[in-house]
């Protein structure tokens, strides 16, 4: 069990590192156009401005960081920031960081420009929660691999500007990789005796919050979504404008 100085003192230094990322997101996006925004024909209406997502994204994640830094302020955490206690990594927690570090990297340099929103996301956030949830030392590094390894795929496979948004091989690599973590996922869990509830629900939050989050964006808040033509999102925007649309228009 991790002393409680040591896990202030390093919410502090996490709270340092998401409020520079905040701010420095929150700089970039004040260089988009608020009340200039052009959608449909409609200009200078906030709610079509590409700045609202990601403004709201950042500004949550800012406040939440000043709240982690207040309170490993308030409990002692500040105090021991800089000393040996304070820094104190295992060998095992920079393996833990390496790791996160090479998925958050697959992910946003390789995976999100070239493949399906909806497939990467799900691959990722299942390497994430079984990966690093139990403390499993192989379920991490075989979380890390299949990641790496889907997303340098789409990388090398398709590296110029020109291929993102085009439909690819990477789109069904990135799937048989979500289903492969899966069902490692599970044989493992049941081999170990620990197949609980959030092993069973893994799967399906991995598929859920993508999808519920690139709906709201494309559809709701009206939002530029990466690759449109994944394979999946593109059936999603074919059926929102062909079948469900003219249902409510009464077409």
């Amino acid at each position: 069990m991790v002393d409680k100085s040591v896990m202030r003192a390093r919410d502090f230094w996490t709270a340092l590192v998401l409020i520079a990322i905040s701010l420095f997101f929150l700089y970039q996006t004040s260089l988009i156009p608020f009340f200039q925004a052009n959608a449909a024909g409609v200009q200078g209406r906030w709610y079509n401005s590409a700045a609202l997502v990601p403004f709201g994204i950042f500004s949550g994640l800012l406040v939440l960081a000043l709240v982690l830094l207040s309170i490993a302020i308030l409990e002692g955490g500040a105090r021991q920031a800089f000393s040996s206690i304070g820094i104190g990594f295992s060998g095992s927690e920079c393996r833990r960081l390496l790791c996160v570090s090479a998925i958050l990297v697959a992910y946003i340099v390789g995976l999100v420009p070239r493949v399906d929103f909806i497939l990467c996301s799900a691959l990722v956030i299942t390497a994430l929660i079984w990966g690093f949830r139990a403390g499993d030392h192989t379920a991490m590094v075989t979380a890390t691999l299949i990641v790496a390894v889907a997303g340098a795929y789409a990388l090398l496979m398709h590296l110029p500007r020109s291929e993102w948004t085009k439909p690819h091989d990477d789109d069904g690599v990135t799937l048989a990789a979500f289903l492969v973590l899966t069902v490692i996922m599970f044989v493992r869990s049941r081999a170990l005796g620990k197949i609980d509830r959030v092993t069973r629900l893994t799967p399906l939050i991995a598929v859920l919050v993508p999808i519920v989050l690139v709906i709201a964006m494309a559809f709701g808040f009206r939002q530029n979504v990466p690759n449109r033509q994944g394979m999946v999102f593109s059936k999603i925007e074919y059926h929102y404008y062909v079948t469900l649309k003219p249902l409510w228009s009464g077409r």
